[in-house]
């Protein structure tokens, strides 16, 4: 189960607050940029059924196509308050994720996995990035494999336990393994840096070759995550919390080829969130 109630609802609440505060910024800066954004996984759904956080959810998710997520990436650092800061592993060399963030400066939010990671998460964004879903079902296979791989051993670089929804005996290897291949990066000193560029060349390899196809590449199971322009364009706008937000113009067909029955609350032991081991709130 990857999720924990928060002792104090309280806590939530305002960690939830603040994370409305930074996509209020967000969507200041994509409008600003004339970038073009959209609402992500639990988000869309928290935004659908509850107009905003989902009630045990704590962080918020965008995606963007990928010619849209590089001018954000090279545009939005220069446009953002000074209270945020635009963080990916091009600025932070132990950034442990291949997407990136938009952080809330002076606060601390770090998931447990990355305990022991130098570069500690702030309250944040998830920015995502749309790539070309190629139509080769070998290539695709290939494709996947690739990012799986290189975006696994991108977190291994940060953290030696990394969450494993695996139990008994095969969880227990699989978590030694992890301890031994974080301690063989760091004594060879692999590059994080090196492993994000190989993610990034492996996502982006057919991005060249339109198909009218896009994945998040970074998700273990990107095709049920894709989606078609035609699922994508033209956007909608819905409330989240008090923001208007974008959502993908047909998010019903997305959410539930993602979730199935989106609309239905689930059960506890299905619920997900990314309970921290370290909440400051800094100024705020």
């Amino acid at each position: 189960m990857n999720y924990k109630e928060y002792e104090d609802p309280e806590e939530l609440k305002k960690l939830q607050r603040l994370s409305v505060d930074v996509l209020r910024e967000l969507d200041r800066v994509c409008r600003l940029l004339d970038i073009t954004y959209f609402a992500y996984g639990g988000t869309a759904i928290g935004a659908v059924r509850h107009g905003g956080f989902i009630p045990w959810d704590d962080d918020i998710d965008i995606i963007f196509l990928r010619k849209d997520f590089e001018r954000f990436m090279a545009e939005a650092p220069a446009a953002v308050g000074d209270r945020f800061e635009v963080v990916s592993s091009r600025t932070e060399k132990y950034f442990p994720a291949t997407n990136a963030n938009l952080a809330l400066k002076g606060t601390k939010c770090v998931p447990e996995e990355f305990d022991s990671n130098p570069y500690e998460y702030a309250i944040s964004l998830g920015l995502y990035a749309y790539d070309v879903l190629i139509d080769d079902e070998k290539l695709l296979k290939k494709q996947i494999r690739a990012t799986w791989f290189w975006g696994r051993l991108k977190f291994l670089c940060a953290t030696g336990s990394p969450h494993i929804g695996i139990g008994g005996v095969t969880g227990a290897l699989a978590r030694a393994a992890c301890h031994i291949i974080h301690g063989g990066l760091r004594l060879f000193h692999i590059s994080p840096q090196w492993v994000q560029r190989k993610y990034d060349a492996a996502a982006m390899r057919y991005d060249a070759t339109p198909t009218g196809r896009v994945a998040d590449f970074a998700d273990k199971d990107p095709v049920s995550w894709s989606a078609t322009m035609e699922e994508l364009f033209p956007p909608v706008e819905m409330d989240f919390d008090g923001v208007s937000i974008f959502l993908p113009h047909d998010y019903d067909t997305l959410l539930t080829r993602g979730y199935g029955d989106y609309m239905t609350w689930p059960p506890e032991d299905d619920r997900k969130n990314h309970y921290p081991s370290k909440l400051e709130f800094g100024p705020y």
